[in-house]
């Protein structure tokens, strides 16, 4: 014998699934939150090396700059100096 069946209560499966989904969105929710923050995190310092390295990259400009700089001050020195002593010899009496 074959067991009848029976109609489907819709009311009841929409009640049971919605009542089933307050409980699992929220539980999802925190799952996402726990699972995607450390890969949220590593994006994040990721992103921050990157605008350190182009930051490095500056400084490093900078500094190369800064050593051009120093080298022609110290031979406009180097020339002011031998340039002072040419003078020096000049005032000085003859002996």
């Amino acid at each position: 014998m074959q067991m009848p069946i029976l109609p489907i209560d819709l009311t009841a499966v929409v009640a049971v699934f919605m009542g089933t989904l307050i409980v699992l969105i929220p539980v999802a929710g925190v799952t996402a939150r726990f699972a995607l923050k450390p890969i949220a995190e590593a994006m994040a310092k990721i992103k921050s090396s990157q605008g350190t390295s182009e930051q490095l990259s500056l400084i490093q400009q900078r500094l190369e700059l800064m050593e051009h700089q120093l080298g022609a001050m110290e031979s406009e020195m180097y020339r002011i100096k031998e340039v002072t002593e040419f003078h020096a010899q000049l005032k000085a009496p003859d002996k």
